[in-house]
């Protein structure tokens, strides 16, 4: 974020706005807050950070400090700027939408891949949001001030999200994710032969102790939020394996977490290992199969490809499917292929 792409907006007062906050939580040995919030904040640089310390931009426990100040446990870090966060400056932007169903309470739309949901940090257009505010008047916000957002993929991630017209369908249905009375089904492929047919991950997810743009499961519940996945094998291709995942729960990147914690990243998800060979021969031939099926899969292997709720006006209960996107379909007959003819060996 440039500032001197922000002077226009520098001229209304001088009031600080809240660009970040974070809590350091049970942080078990004091750290630089020039290193803490670079564990945090994706693409930022030590010294933009040193440089927001410097003109008294970072604020501990409401107090500014300098970069070398120790973080200690329970902390409040805040990075404060004269002007307003980006996703705070919602630009319509005349961006096509896959309307899956529509009416005058809610609309339920097909993500492609690369679209980030809502304006965040390095991604301030494009969005789904800036999409929607284009196309439609008045939608509710929600209590993060993200119209009518009642849940979220992420970016790399395809499939069916709801979207709430009114300020009741939004109240209604992040209800019914709050109970756990939606029906949110996951399509995935995954490194490795997956032992059970069908099993339950449980254990509560939350940030990575060490590499903070990650997620990593607690199971003594010592850290994070409850989670459960239900996950049930689709098809066997040797070397990976195709997955169905149902959510009880809706945490950041559960599934993606919950399936590297017992053994089986994604494929393709560069986040948690999963671009790398993590099954399979030494052969030159099995390593450049795999490098293709990276080239026609370019992220993680994961489709929302079910979603359920009930009406919040009518009380039907209403359920959608999508098909699986053209490059995960891609990969899984390369997959296939090598599974039923095993010729790279």
């Amino acid at each position: 974020m440039k500032e001197e792409d922000q002077h226009e907006l520098d001229n209304q007062d001088d009031e600080l706005y809240e660009h970040y906050s974070f809590d350091a939580g049970k942080l078990s040995t004091p750290l630089r807050v020039d290193k803490f919030l670079m564990n945090f904040i994706e693409n930022a640089t030590r010294n933009k950070i040193q440089q927001a310390a410097k003109n008294g931009n970072i604020h501990v426990n409401g107090n500014p400090v300098k970069q070398n100040y120790k973080v200690k446990a329970n902390d409040v870090v805040k990075v404060l700027f004269e002007y307003p966060p980006y996703e705070h400056l919602l630009t319509p932007e005349d961006i096509p939408l896959d309307i899956v169903y529509e009416d005058d309470t809610l609309l339920v739309v097909n993500k492609p891949a690369g679209m980030v949901v809502h304006p965040g940090h390095g991604n301030y257009s494009g969005t789904l949001i800036n999409a929607l505010v284009y196309h439609f008047d008045n939608l509710p916000a929600n209590s993060d001030n993200r119209p009518g957002l009642v849940h979220r993929i992420d970016k790399d991630t395809t499939g069916l999200l709801v979207i709430a017209k009114t300020e009741h369908a939004l109240n209604h249905l992040s209800n019914q994710f709050a109970e756990k009375t939606s029906e949110r089904e996951y399509v995935a492929l995954v490194w490795g032969n997956v032992n059970e047919d069908e099993g339950t991950v449980e254990g509560h997810i939350g940030r990575h102790k060490k590499n903070r743009l990650q997620m990593d499961v607690y199971e003594d519940g010592s850290h994070g939020k409850e989670a459960v996945t239900h996950y049930k094998v689709l098809e066997r291709l040797g070397y990976v394996t195709l997955v169905s995942c149902k959510l009880e729960t809706g945490r950041t990147h559960q599934i993606r977490v919950h399936m590297k914690h017992i053994g089986h990243t994604l494929f393709n998800d560069a986040r948690y290992g999963g671009d790398k060979i993590l099954k399979g021969t030494s052969f030159t031939k099995y390593k450049q199969f795999v490098e293709n099926c990276f080239k026609i899969l370019p992220r993680q292997a994961l489709h929302a490809k079910t979603l359920g709720f009930e009406h919040p006006v009518t009380g039907e209960f209403m359920r959608f499917d999508s098909e699986l996107p053209e490059d995960m379909v891609a990969c899984l007959d390369k997959w296939r292929h090598y599974a039923k003819h095993k010729d790279l060996e």
